[in-house]
């Protein structure tokens, strides 16, 4: 722990916020608007973290745009469902400070930011439970417009993260339909016009806010180590342009730097099982996390992360790292499924993907190994000619790294999967898929399973035999959307040592926090909707902090 202050600091403010997601990005807005000056320090070329390469669903429970869906919600409601979610784990009276904090944050963004959400019709991971809503909790960011902004539109455009996994600006709201039924001449028009949407959408108007507002904006200024005086943490020793780089901050620090996944040492020591390829951005390195560390800050959650099957191409690469795509939606599709090395399902395919995530963790004690790891995503040639399967078209040619082969027995050769486990497998899946049934998993009893599915698809949407050679291989592993264990917080987000004290003058939020929901996965957003949350409450309570 670093108790020397410098000889002189670069730059002198009340809050400094590490990180520019969508939890840096809100405690930077609320800390302004609490009058406070901020720096705002991001570690990358690029602004948007995590927040800019997704989706950016945001899981709100009672926001107010529910009522343009016409759906209630109550905190009873809510309060129900978490305790049959959080139960495991989870910190509860943070959950109830989200709960509670939520739906005034978004207010917040929205009457002192540009930015702009909307519900949308999409469930909760777990709808059928107690207090489960099958649509309107979710929010994404409304499409962005930069053409207006003239100058600061194109900063915009150059500055903000884009994923490489979606180029072009399509709404949550649209996938229902089906990514080969989408108007891909409207796509292209929007985006020509200047409209964003997902993590952009979210991320550009939030930046839009700082450059008005007069925010310290600092690219490529990685965070190394927090400075402290008389036990209060007063400034940030950060690297930029080779040197030192020191910022004071006189009220507060908050890391928002997000997780720890692209930390090999970080991810073994702590993760619960099997994590091969996470689809971050791989500045994820546990930054914020080594610094709270160093100033003695209790850490919680640290075996969560909010998982994710993952895939990859030869070849493909994000910020020098390999390149690893989500599979949300084509194991969702009927004529798919996911075996393990012994040809055998292990999981209810249309499930959500973080439950689905925690399958491959499964531990064989006779074996010594987990049994569900290599995994295998297999479909047939009916699948593969009607859905855009890992990124190719219908009725293209399979690509080198999508294994081919004329029966499953073929298959199963090729790939390293056991031939008679494959096609007895598949065989007794196939029985009962004719008819729509899953007995083994249930999949396409729950209303999120066919969410993702095939609607016209009957009488299971989520649910075909594979039984039109050829037959398709694609390996799968376990990956991750991000780490969700990090420093200990109260309810204004203030982090805590190892005695339950909060440390003077620092704040976490985001996946820098310890995940209050434990190991589950509310719903769509699950990860931004706390981040917005206690982001918020981070640079409101850094904002009225005594000056040091």
């Amino acid at each position: 722990m670093t108790t020397n202050l410098p000889a002189q600091w670069d730059v002198d403010v009340d809050v400094v916020v590490l990180g520019s997601g969508a939890a840096g990005l809100t405690a930077a807005a609320a800390a302004q608007v609490h009058g406070a000056r901020v720096a705002l320090l991001e570690k990358t070329d690029k602004w948007g973290g995590t927040t800019a390469v997704s989706s950016a669903g945001t899981w709100m429970p009672r926001n107010h745009h529910m009522a343009d869906l016409g759906i209630s919600d109550s905190r009873e409601e809510v309060v129900t469902y978490m305790k049959r979610l959080g139960a495991v784990k989870g910190d509860w009276p943070l959950i109830e400070t989200f709960i509670d904090v939520g739906p005034e944050a978004i207010r917040f963004l929205e009457e002192k930011t540009p930015t702009r959400f909307q519900a949308i019709r999409y469930p909760d991971y777990h709808p059928e439970f107690e207090g489960g809503k099958s649509a309107g909790r979710p929010l994404e960011p409304a499409l962005f417009d930069l053409k207006p902004l003239g100058e600061l539109g194109d900063r915009l455009e150059e500055e903000v993260r884009l994923s490489a996994m979606a180029l072009l600006p399509i709404m949550m709201c649209e996938l229902s339909v089906g990514l080969e039924n989408l108007d891909f001449q409207m796509l292209f028009e929007r985006h020509n016009n200047g409209l964003r949407s997902g993590g952009r959408a979210l991320i550009m108007p939030l930046i839009q806010h700082c450059v008005q507002q007069g925010v310290e904006l600092h690219l490529k200024t990685r965070g190394r180590e927090l400075i402290t005086e008389n036990g209060a943490v007063v400034g940030v020793r950060a690297e930029k342009d080779g040197r030192d780089f020191f910022v004071r901050a006189r009220q507060g620090v908050v890391i928002a730097t997000g997780g720890f996944e692209w930390n090999e040492d970080l991810a073994k020591a702590f993760l619960r099982g099997p994590m091969e390829a996470p689809s971050s951005p791989p500045a994820c390195e546990g930054d914020g996390l080594l610094m709270a560390q160093q100033v003695g800050a209790a850490l919680g959650n640290m075996s969560e992360a909010w998982w994710m099957p993952t895939y990859n191409i030869p070849g493909e690469e994000y910020d020098g790292k390999p390149l690893n795509r989500i599979i949300a939606r084509e194991r969702c599709l009927p004529g798919c499924i996911f075996v393990n090395r012994q040809g055998r399902r292990f999981v209810n395919e249309a499930h959500n993907y973080n439950d689905i995530g925690r399958s491959f963790h499964t531990f064989d004690p006779v074996e010594f190994d987990f049994p569900n790891v290599p995994a295998w995503m297999l479909f047939d040639h009916t699948c593969k000619s009607t859905y855009i399967m890992a990124t190719v078209m219908p009725h293209r040619p399979s690509p080198s790294w999508m294994t081919k082969a004329d029966s499953l027995r073929e298959l199963a050769q090729i790939v390293g999967i056991d031939p008679d486990g494959l096609e007895a497998s598949v065989a007794k899946f196939n029985t009962h898929a004719r008819e729509g049934q899953d007995p083994e998993f249930k999949r396409g009893v729950s209303v999120y399973d066919h969410h993702n599915a095939d609607p016209n698809h009957k009488p299971n949407p989520a649910l075909a035999p594979l039984e039109t050679p050829p037959y398709y291989a694609i390996r799968i592993y376990p990956g991750t959307l991000g780490t969700k264990g990090g420093a200990k917080t109260n309810e204004r987000a203030q982090v805590l040592d190892i005695w339950g004290k909060t440390i003077p003058g620092l704040y976490a939020a985001g996946n820098s926090m310890a995940g209050v929901t434990g190991m589950a996965y509310a719903g769509a957003g699950g990860t931004i909707g706390p981040a917005i949350a206690f982001g918020y409450l981070a640079g409101q309570y850094a904002a009225q902090e005594p000056k040091r």
